[in-house]
């Protein structure tokens, strides 16, 4: 089971996390302002980043708990990048 347990790691993860979310709150308002597709698109590219470098925080956590073999961490990224 992947769990978060390291304090310091799950804070930091969940503080990232906020911040993904004010980021897509943010998105709504420039959609809902009209505002234009290249600086929607570009909010949205940004977003998608921070998304993904969450993603490899967990991957580089189920790395650190040892509990998984490396085939499938390897599946794991193949599936879900």
């Amino acid at each position: 089971m992947l769990a978060v347990s390291d304090p310091e790691r799950k804070k930091a993860l969940l503080l990232r996390l906020r911040r993904i979310e004010g980021q897509l709150r943010g998105i709504q308002r420039l959609i809902e302002a009209d505002t234009d597709c290249e600086r929607v698109a570009q909010q949205l590219a940004a977003a998608r980043k921070a998304l993904d470098k969450s993603f490899f925080i967990m991957v580089g956590c189920l790395i650190a708990q040892g509990d998984t073999p490396p085939d499938d961490v390897a599946d794991m990224l193949a599936r879900f990048s």
